[in-house]
């Protein structure tokens, strides 16, 4: 007799808590995947299995509202260039920034030729000569989550790319006739690398 009062309390705080709007058994798992009961919402985008050269995953965004990037070199002096990313949808966040993903958010990695250069917190940097020696070289710029995934979308990284060209030294020139920067390309397929390179902020 005992167990039949014990099935009926069962019943009946189900039926109370159907009632208040909230079930019994999946519910509350429901609530967790939702981001409720303190556990975190699932991350922006999806993660995909396919990496960059680097090994880094890319996060799949819808294009509408996805981060983009810009590039624009102008020469500098001493054979330097000053590079300039144009951001949308996309902020970039200082160091020290936990690594976990939040939408539109991250930084940048500048690469040379597909060799990694630097790590971007802001828009600007100089890039030093030695890494652009005689001839024409692909500056690419790309975007990252700040969990280190690579922004994507259609399964292309969110980057762009421009070329430029450094002259031999003219010996008569002040140093900026010796060197050029075509017009900024829009975003292309990504080009990875083998090694990290350093971090500017």
């Amino acid at each position: 007799m005992s167990w039949r009062r014990g099935v009926l309390a069962v019943l009946a705080v189900c039926v109370l808590l159907l009632t208040g709007s909230a079930g019994c058994g999946s519910s509350g798992t429901r609530e967790q995947e939702n981001g409720k009961n303190g556990s975190p919402p699932s991350p922006v985008g999806e993660v995909l299995d396919e990496r960059d050269k680097e090994g880094h995953r890319y996060r799949e965004v819808d294009e509408q509202g996805a981060p983009d990037v810009g590039i624009e070199v102008q020469p500098a002096a001493d054979g330097a260039w000053d590079v300039r990313l144009t951001v949308r949808h996309f902020r970039f966040s200082p160091a020290g920034t936990p690594a976990r993903a939040a939408a539109g958010q991250g930084f940048a990695r500048l690469f040379v030729n597909g060799r990694p250069v630097v790590v971007l917190r802001n828009p600007e940097y100089r890039l030093p000569a030695r890494y652009v020696p005689h001839g024409t070289h692909h500056l690419t710029a790309r975007l990252y989550a700040d969990d280190s995934t690579v922004w994507a979308v259609d399964g292309e990284p969110v980057e762009s790319t421009a070329d430029i060209t450094a002259s031999a030294p003219d010996p008569g020139a002040n140093g900026s006739d010796a060197l050029s920067a075509p017009a900024p390309v829009s975003r292309t397929g990504g080009r990875g690398s083998p090694d990290d390179g350093g971090e500017a902020s």
